[in-house]
Order: C-alpha cells, then structure tokens, then sequence
C-alpha cells in the first residue's frame, strides 16, 4: 500500500523499496498458507473455513497488486526502454505463471473448504507449493532487476499511480488488513516511511482499528496465543 508523494520535484526519482516490503509480506503468506493448511486435521471444517478466508483476501491483495503493474508499471517501462524490453516481458509473462497458479490453488479450495477432507487438503497444497515457487522466483527478479530500471526510467507520479490502484481496486474494509500484512515485518525505517505518507487520519484509524484488529486475526489464523 503506497500513497502519493508529497510535492515531488520534476526531476525526482521514485524510491522503490516499498515494493521490497510489499513482497516480503506476500513471500511469508505464501510460505503460511501452504503449512497452515497443511496441518489442518481431517474433518476440522471450522478451522478450514479461517484458512480459506485467509487464502480469498491473499488472492485479492496479490491480484490487485499485479492488476496495477499489469496497467501501470509494463506499458510505460516498454515505451522506454530497449535492450532491457526482454526483462520487462518476462515479467508479464511471469504474471501470467503465478496467476495460473492460484487459479489451481482457487480451485482446490472449496472442495476442502467444504469437508476439511485430507485428500483434498493435500491437492489443495500441492497447489499453493507450486505457487509459491513460482512467485518467489518472481518477486527476487523483480527485486533485483526490474525495480532498479523503474527507479532509472519512471517519475514519482508514474510510480504512484501503482499504489493508488491498489487503494481503488481494493475494498475500503479490507485496506488495514492489507497494511498490517506490509508492516508486520518491515523494520522501524520501512514502518516510518509507509506510515509517514498515510493522512493522518489513516494513520490514526490504523493505530486505533487497524493495528488490533490485525493481531487478532493473525492469532485466529496462526493458531497461536501470542
């Protein structure tokens, strides 16, 4: 979650690393969702229906941030660049390899969702392990040469334009938890930057709704007391 930058200068670049975290957060929901599922018992459908819940609102926050660089980030990249074309390609075709994979993973779900049964359980992560490797090995490209030439080529407001897709596409109810998931890793710098370019009122309503409501739901989700 990315908001506008405050009254850039026209030569600015933007600074990429909130995607970074972005994607530190999709890297440790993917690793969880497939375990978590995994440990599931047999016939515990009350604890398979928290985890499907958990999977739906991971698909709709990956998906909505790959719909914005799908919009936003490949079109403007192509117009500019020339020898590095290949690699923003091979981006947009990776795209099409993880959304493939959750269509797999999607479609497991509501057979086990619905019976909690240990073959379809284990059809169901078998799913959500190809997906995570086939994103991880996405997101470490994209960290490591993809972010580099969008910082070399795209304005600030070109860059913004990928956070504010996501605040539209997404559900005003569902956008605190979305931040929680970026935060929960990201170090006191990342978490000053992210928070610092809320509104105050959001960053208020963070703290005050936000920030608890995130807690609860990971201790219901992981199964921990912590």
């Amino acid at each position: 979650m990315t908001t506008r930058s405050a009254s850039p200068k026209p030569d600015a670049r933007p600074d990429t690393h909130g995607m970074v975290v972005i994607h530190r957060g999709l890297r440790r929901e993917s690793r969880l969702l497939a375990e978590l599922i995994a440990a599931v018992a047999p016939g515990d459908t009350a604890r398979a229906r928290v985890l499907a819940t958990h999977f739906r609102d991971y698909l709709l926050g990956l998906s909505n941030h790959h719909h914005g660089e799908d919009d936003h980030l490949w079109p403007p990249l192509l117009a500019r660049v020339d020898i590095e074309a290949d690699l923003v390609l091979r981006m947009e075709a990776q795209h099409e390899g993880v959304a493939a994979t959750l269509a797999r993973a999607e479609a497991a779900l509501p057979g086990w969702e619905a019976t909690a049964g240990e073959a379809e359980r284990d059809v169901l992560v078998a799913a959500l392990t190809e997906h995570r490797v086939v994103l991880v090995e996405h997101l470490d490209e994209e960290e490591e040469s993809l972010l580099p030439l969008a910082a070399r080529h795209l304005s600030v407001a070109e860059w913004d334009l990928l956070g504010e897709h996501f605040l539209e596409s997404t559900p005003k109810p569902k956008l605190l938890f979305f931040l929680g998931m970026v935060l929960e890793e990201a170090d006191a710098t990342e978490r000053a930057t992210i928070l610092g370019a809320l509104p105050l009122p959001a960053r208020l309503l963070w703290y005050a709704v936000g920030r608890p409501a995130y807690t609860r739901r990971m201790r219901r989700i992981r199964n921990t007391a912590r």
